[in-house]
């Protein structure tokens, strides 16, 4: 025991009894704000949590969106492949066959540059 307390106990004095009695009361109120500070941060805590929680709920959400999104561009390029590889197939189909058909292509090719050229010729005119 130490000699503040045992001078406390022995009543000889009464001064000391009385400085405990103050430093109690002290303790309640330092406590009780200790008690309400713990509640308010306790407070800001379950606010960032749910923060975060929400935060991460949108992402999840974002990221299930990115998803279904790649998985339709995957489809749609494996539809493009297999169309431009049909086209690939007739045009060799039709390379290889005999010499009529290999001027009529020549004449097809020109003539689509020839109108891709128009048309552009024509939007260009227009456009100013």
């Amino acid at each position: 025991m130490s000699a503040v307390a045992a001078a406390g106990q022995s009543g000889g004095d009464s001064g000391v009894t009385e400085c405990f009695t103050p430093m109690t009361g002290g303790h309640g109120a330092v406590d009780d704000m200790l008690d309400a500070e713990n509640k308010r941060m306790a407070e800001n805590l379950v606010t960032k949590v749910s923060r975060l929680k929400s935060l991460a709920y949108d992402i999840d959400r974002e990221a299930d969106d990115q998803n279904e999104y790649l998985d339709n561009m995957d489809s749609n390029f494996l539809s493009a492949t297999g169309l431009l590889s049909g086209s690939v197939k007739r045009f060799s189909t039709m390379v290889r066959s005999s010499r009529d058909n290999r001027r009529i292509l020549c004449y097809v090719s020109v003539g689509l540059v020839l109108v891709f050229f128009l048309l552009y010729y024509l939007i260009s005119r227009i456009q100013r």
